[in-house]
């Protein structure tokens, strides 16, 4: 799954308000964890490097190393 800044914010508001609640403050704290992580994601896909010859136990798709 590619890196997603609206599902990392809304797992983090979950983690922190019951997601069955309701109201302006449960859509608050969402919007605002969503623009959080949003950035965070960003700051990933543009900053990251992708580094040879690091072992990875698990399965394992071979390619040219791009991170989407």
């Amino acid at each position: 799954m590619a890196m997603n800044g609206d599902v990392l914010g809304t797992a983090i508001a979950n983690a922190i308000v019951d997601p069955s609640a309701s109201g302006e403050g449960r859509a608050q704290c969402e919007a605002f964890w969503k623009k959080i992580a949003n950035v965070i994601v960003l700051h990933v896909q543009d900053n990251a490097e992708v580094l040879p010859g690091i072992p990875v136990e698990g399965d394992v798709t071979t390619g040219t190393g791009a991170i989407r």
